[in-house]
């Protein structure tokens, strides 16, 4: 038999095989762009538990403004040094402060008001210390004062009495005796305002004010004053001391049952409504105590 006799085999009569490798890489492939798609845009992870050391270096330096900050206000040196030694320092932890506030001197960090009060807080507090650096030479630490201006302000002068001869039109006009007065150039005014209040209930984060301190584009600004007030009391904290949540945050933890005020003091205008903290259900069913995120913005 020849060869021409055999049955010719067809591609259409090959094995097929169970698997298709292509196919599974295409799969693969799609399958992890989705998965990375949705991680990092649609349900991105907040991150609570990082701990000051495992900080980068820009957020190093925002976490030490806060810290000298909140010692500005408190004057709790023994905090603040705890505070400092978590960042886990290869030398003085005083000095570092002295050292992360030189650096920021040099840069446009110095260019902005709260920036500049951070920096102030850092030499104020190495220095308290017997630290010295080169934001010494670079920022001078004074009080921010009100720009005035001199102005003259008229005193009329009282008439003469009356005689019975008349005295001339010109010497019974009064003359001014301008004094010195001081006058304020501008009227004081909020800087920032309450751009939006948001309430939630969570099981994990139960009766808390979550304060988020934002510039013109939305970016967090440490360093920011932040007071709570009730009927029984006040409190003052400072955003930028949870790095991990952003530059920009703060957060109180709420008594079930009372009514709060939150503020900037002497920069924004209290929430017009009291935010109560009062029972809420989860979407799972769980009672917890309702929440709220407060947004301020510059005006």
């Amino acid at each position: 038999m020849s060869d021409y006799d055999l049955p010719r085999r067809s591609k259409y009569r090959r094995p097929r095989r169970d698997v298709s490798w292509v196919g599974l890489l295409i799969g693969l492939a799609l399958g992890v762009g989705a998965g990375l798609f949705y991680a990092w845009t649609i349900d991105t992870r907040i991150e609570y538990d990082t701990d000051p050391w495992q900080l980068k270096a820009a957020d190093r330096a925002q976490y030490i403004a806060a810290i000298t900050l909140n010692f500005a206000y408190d004057g709790n040196l023994s905090r603040a040094i705890q505070r400092l030694i978590e960042l886990r320092p290869t030398n003085d932890p005083i000095q570092e402060v002295a050292d992360v506030a030189c650096q920021l001197a040099t840069t446009g960090y110095a260019s902005t008001s709260s920036g500049l009060r951070a920096i102030r807080s850092m030499m104020v507090f190495y220095q308290l210390q017997g630290r010295t650096g080169c934001a010494d030479t670079l920022i001078a630490v004074q009080e921010e004062a009100t720009p005035v201006v001199m102005i003259d302000v008229p005193t009329p002068t009282p008439l003469p009495p009356a005689s019975k001869t008349p005295t001339p039109e010109s010497a019974a006009r009064p003359s001014p005796t301008p004094p010195r007065a001081v006058v304020p150039t501008a009227q004081p005014q909020s800087e920032y305002q309450v751009a939006g209040i948001n309430t939630f209930c969570d099981v994990n984060h139960s009766g808390v004010i979550e304060v988020f301190v934002q510039n013109f584009n939305g970016q967090g600004v440490p360093g920011e004053a932040v007071r709570v007030r009730w009927d029984t009391g006040d409190d003052t904290f400072y955003t930028g001391l949870k790095p991990e949540r952003g530059p920009g945050y703060a957060d109180f933890q709420m008594e079930a049952g009372k009514a709060y005020i939150v503020e900037m003091p002497g920069r924004s205008n209290p929430t017009a409504q009291p935010l109560v903290a009062a029972p809420c259900t989860t979407e799972a069913g769980e009672r917890a105590t309702s929440s709220y995120r407060v947004f301020f913005r510059p005006v």
